[in-house]
C-alpha cells in the first residue's frame, strides 16, 4: 500500500486521500479468512513455509484482502450501510467530508462516487499484486482458473443478491445460490483452490478442497445471517438488525416465511415481511421479529443446516490426501468460520 501510494502522489497528491481510505479499510480490521484458507490450502498441498517460494505465495494470497475490500466497499454502498467494523463505511466517510467542506452538490452522491472508485482501485491493485508475485514457474498459469472464476462468481452472486432484494424473492433455493456464489466461492472454495493450484496439487485434492470450501463457505454465510439479526454490535461491528433494515433475503428469512405460511400464521408472516427494508427497525420491533423467527423454528433450521454443511465438509477433507499441519488447521478453520460468537 505504501508503494502504491507513492505511485499516485506522482499523479496528484489529492489522490492519496482515496488511497489512505483504502489502506485504512484493508489494514484496519477483518478476519483475514481468505488468505488464511489459501495459505493452508497451499500448505496442505505440500507447500514449504521455509522454502524459497513462501514469500511469493504470501504476496499472491495477500491480494485476496484487496478483493475482499472491493466487495465490501461496494456492498456497503449498495446496502446503504452506515458502519463496517465499528467505523463509518467509505461512502459515509467521504459524504461527511464533503458536507464538512461545504462543497457543491449532494454529499451522498460524492460519497457514493468515491466508494465506487476506491472499490475499483482495490480490484485493480489485487490483480497487480497477484500477477506480480514471485511464484514458481507455471504457478500463475495453474492459478488462472480459480482467480478468474472467483471474481466472476462473487460479482454474479452480488447481482443475484441485489435482484432478490429488489424483486422480493424469498425462496430458500435463491438464498442458498446467493450464499454459494456471493460468499462461499470467494471466501473458502476458490482461495483453497488457488493455494492448491500454486502448489501444483492433483485433481483429487483440488476436488476435495472445493467440496469442503463450498460447504464451509455457505455455513459461514449462514452464521453471518444469524449474526445479522441476533448479533451483538460489539462483536459484529455493525448495528443489530442491519440485515433486516437492508431487506436481505437470507435463508433465515426464507425459512421463517415458509414456516409462517405452513402454519397459517399471518401475524408472524406480516411481522417478518414488515421488518424487511424498514430503516427504523430497532428496539421492541426488532425483538419481536427475533422472537417470531425463533418461535417458528427458523433459527433452529439454519443451525441444523450449518451443522450438516460443516459435517459434509469435514468428511470431504477427511477423505483427502491433505498434508499436515494443513489438515489440522483446516479442521480448526471450519470451527472458527462456523461457530462465531453471537
Amino acid at each position: 500500500m505504501d508503494r502504491r501510494r507513492t505511485d499516485v502522489l506522482g499523479i496528484d497528491p489529492k489522490v492519496a486521500r482515496a488511497v489512505d481510505a483504502l489502506a485504512g479499510f484493508v489494514l484496519g480490521g477483518g478476519k483475514r479468512l481468505r488468505p488464511t484458507f489459501a495459505w493452508w490450502g497451499w500448505r496442505g498441498a505440500g507447500g514449504d513455509p521455509h522454502g524459497e517460494d513462501a514469500q511469493g505465495v504470501l504476496t499472491a494470497i495477500a491480494s485476496l484482502e484487496l478483493i475482499q475490500a472491493c466487495a465490501l466497499v461496494h456492498d456497503d454502498l449498495m446496502d446503504a450501510s452506515s458502519t463496517r467494523r465499528g467505523r463509518p463505511t467509505v461512502h459515509v466517510e467521504f459524504a461527511r467530508e464533503h458536507a464538512a467542506g461545504g462543497w457543491s452538490g449532494p454529499p451522498a452522491r460524492f460519497g457514493a462516487a468515491v466508494a465506487i472508485l476506491v472499490g475499483d482501485l482495490a480490484q485493480v491493485w489485487a490483480d497487480d499484486m497477484f500477477h506480480s508475485a514471485a511464484l514458481p514457474e507455471g504457478a500463475h498459469r495453474r492459478a488462472a482458473e480459480p482467480w478468474r472464476a472467483m471474481r466472476t462468481e462473487v460479482l454474479s452472486g452480488q447481482y443475484l443478491d441485489v435482484l432478490a432484494q429488489a424483486s422480493g424473492d424469498t425462496a430458500e433455493e435463491t438464498a442458498l445460490t446467493i450464499d454459494r456464489f456471493k460468499t462461499a466461492a470467494y471466501t473458502v472454495e476458490r482461495p483453497l483452490h488457488l493455494g492448491a493450484a500454486v502448489a501444483g496439487a492433483d485433481p483429487q485434492l483440488v476436488g476435495a478442497y472445493r467440496r469442503y470450501g463450498a460447504d464451509i463457505g455457505v455455513a459461514f454465510q449462514l452464521r453471518d445471517d444469524l449474526l445479522g439479526v441476533f448479533g451483538d454490535p460489539r462483536v459484529t461491528g455493525k448495528p443489530a438488525g442491519d440485515d433486516l433494515r437492508e431487506g436481505k433475503r437470507t435463508l433465515l428469512i426464507a425459512a421463517g416465511l415458509q414456516r409462517a405460511e405452513q402454519n397459517g400464521d399471518r401475524a408472524a408472516h406480516e411481522a417478518i415481511t414488515g421488518a424487511l427494508g424498514d430503516p427504523e427497525m430497532a428496539g421492541p420491533a426488532l425483538e419481536r421479529v427475533r422472537s417470531v423467527l425463533s418461535e417458528l423454528g427458523a433459527v433452529h433450521a439454519v443451525e441444523q443446516r450449518i451443522a450438516a454443511l460443516t459435517g459434509s465438509a469435514l468428511d470431504a477433507l477427511d477423505a483427502a490426501p491433505v498434508a499436515e499441519p494443513g489438515r489440522a488447521r483446516l479442521f480448526e478453520l471450519a470451527e472458527r468460520a462456523t461457530r462465531r460468537a453471537w
